[in-house]
């Protein structure tokens, strides 16, 4: 879990044991294994401990789990992401940041509160399982009219009449439609959790890769402003070479072009940066104003090695996952209530208390009453409400197994294409480094012939133009290389605790 807030991380009875059962049924151990992860039965089996749930109701995921990352070279069986994995980076400014966006991040806040309506839901479902419980109390005097006495005249008689009860009534749910309810909230409850971590792991990859386009713009910054530099040593030489009528007008504004170009790349820099940290301060829930981001280098954070792991781990890695299973889950259950609303109801109700026309005796033996009765009712006809109602539900889980499934072959794709941009991205790196060490030799013996008199205008302009874009070049791919890992870390759900998830209690 990402939260640091202890209150996200407790049991969950229902869904856990799905996510866990998914886990152990599409783990590519064999076989037997990748028989399991076909059948639909492992899926929502936990589901049939309680309510009336069918096993024809449970929907086969029919997942065609792999048995490694196409992608993924690691031949061991590889841990998954720390919970605290932009430690690795080695930058105490990224770590203070990604701790402050878990307190105060409004999108985290605004899905914790969708946790806490979750759970009230649940709970007023889940009240149905229990009996309703009232006490009454009463107390009236009344006088009855004069005009029933045989002369026309007279006064009425006055009396008192008091009386406390209590009632209670109970629906026996021998059919499951109420614990089905209440199951079914309660998977809603912990797909709002799941929702949770998937914000809370979005938002945090947020803040990294704001970081770290803070970092790229200083660096790319600090390149231009030693272009700059280099571009008005160019200038001041050939403009020497103008003095002394061994260079021309031509060669000094060709190269006034290029030191202005130089200069000119400078401020939509300045406003990335800004932009950036602006970003950061958003998602840290502060005006820009009371932020201030250091930065420095991107070439002095640490590279960290990334392990996929098992694809059958990443179904409970990936939060998203998990909220759809839940929601699956959810819909599950709603067929099992569905269908239980096709069978009678049965209704026990019952009272009792104490009525006397004296309140001194109303609390004796034989001012005591009680009523018992029990009641069944069965549709007959309803114009197809309620077949129809079982058609719609049965259509809506057949909508959260696509979803579901459609998350799990998503987050495969994911993985895959993180490893293939961090590979191409390192070896990108790795070229583009030796293309700048051969430019920077290049653009030095062109400077030095240059002072000697010796060298072509051309080619000097040449060698400083390659350099500039070389140097540029290769801080703009070091970003791309610590956004693929970024962006690997999201895919397989890091951050995000697989332990157990709370759940409310309906029962």
């Amino acid at each position: 879990m990402l939260s640091l807030d202890p209150n996200h991380s407790v049991a969950a009875p229902a869904n856990e044991k799905v996510g866990l059962m998914l886990m152990r049924a599409h783990r590519p151990l064999g076989r037997s294994a990748r028989t399991a992860a076909r059948s639909g039965a492992p899926v929502l089996a936990a589901l049939l401990m309680s309510g009336c749930i069918l096993q024809k109701d449970l929907p086969d995921p029919a997942l065609d789990i792999p048995a490694a990352y196409k992608e993924s070279r690691s031949r061991s069986i590889d841990q998954p992401p720390a919970l605290d994995w932009w430690r690795s980076f080695g930058s105490a400014e990224l770590t203070t940041l990604m701790e402050e966006a878990q307190t105060v991040n409004l999108d985290i806040a605004a899905a914790t509160a969708r946790i806490l309506q979750a759970d009230a839901q649940a709970r007023i479902i889940g009240a149905a399982l229990l009996p309703f419980v009232s006490a009454s109390g009463d107390a009236s005097r009344a006088r009855s009219s004069g005009s029933n006495s045989g002369s026309g005249i007279g006064s009425g008689r006055e009396f008192s009449n008091f009386s406390a009860a209590l009632s209670a009534s109970y629906e026996i749910d021998f059919w499951g439609k109420n614990r089905d309810a209440a199951l079914s909230a309660e998977e809603l409850s912990n797909a709002t959790r799941f929702d949770r971590d998937v914000v809370a792991l979005t938002t945090l990859t947020a803040v990294a890769n704001a970081y770290f386009q803070v970092l790229t713009a200083q660096d790319r910054i600090r390149i231009a402003t030693n272009n700059i530099a280099s571009a008005q040593r160019v200038y001041d030489a050939i403009k020497q070479r103008l003095d002394v009528g061994t260079g021309t007008d031509l060669d000094l504004a060709q190269q006034e072009s290029v030191l202005a170009g130089q200069k000119a790349l400078v401020p939509p820099l300045r406003q990335i940066l800004a932009q950036n940290v602006n970003i950061l301060a958003t998602l840290v829930s502060r005006p820009p104003e009371r932020v201030t981001v250091s930065g420095g280098s991107l070439r002095r954070l640490a590279s960290p090695r990334v392990t996929p792991g098992l694809p059958s781990e990443l179904l409970i890695q990936r939060p998203d996952i998990r909220r759809s299973e839940a929601q699956l889950a959810s819909t599950t259950a709603d067929v099992g209530n569905a269908r239980a609303q096709f069978f009678p109801s049965i209704q026990l109700t019952g009272s009792g208390g104490y009525q006397s026309a004296a309140l001194a005796s109303l609390f004796t033996p034989q001012t005591a009453f009680f009523n018992l009765a029990v009641g069944a009712t069965q549709p007959i006809f309803d114009a197809g409400r309620i077949q129809s109602n079982f058609d719609l539900q049965k259509a809506r889980q057949d909508e959260a197994l696509q979803i579901y499934r459609r998350s799990v072959v998503s987050a495969f794709a994911d993985v895959d294409n993180a490893l293939v941009a961090l590979r191409q991205t390192s070896e990108r790196l790795r070229l583009q480094a030796e293309v700048l060490s051969a430019s920077r030799r290049a653009f030095d013996l062109a400077e030095q012939r240059l002072r000697a008199g010796t060298a072509d205008i051309i080619t000097v302009l040449n060698t400083q133009l390659t350099l500039f874009q070389a140097e540029d070049s290769l801080a703009q791919i070091r970003l791309s290389r610590f956004l693929a890992i970024v962006s690997l870390y999201q895919a397989l759900g890091g951050g995000w605790s697989r332990g157990e998830v709370r759940t409310v209690n309906a029962l």
